[in-house]
């Protein structure tokens, strides 16, 4: 299941970034404290999602959100 499909207010541990061999959006994921094993919650959905990884809140377009498996 991908972040898209996620339910808002709902914790879930991160079990895989696919990012197509793009390192550079990995890298990115990975700077945000977003990796296999890490927590990840919804906290809102529009055209974009606002998630919380560790003790800090993003806003990540769905692309993103589609290579961010849990």
């Amino acid at each position: 299941m991908t972040l898209n499909e996620a339910e808002i207010g709902k914790e879930y541990i991160v079990s895989d970034i696919e990012t197509d061999g793009d390192e550079d959006m990995k890298s990115f994921l990975f700077s945000l404290g977003c990796y296999s094993g890490e927590t990840i919650t919804v906290v809102d959905k529009k055209r974009n999602l606002v998630v919380a990884i560790k003790d800090a809140r993003y806003n990540i377009d769905p692309e993103l959100a589609e290579a961010i498996k849990i």
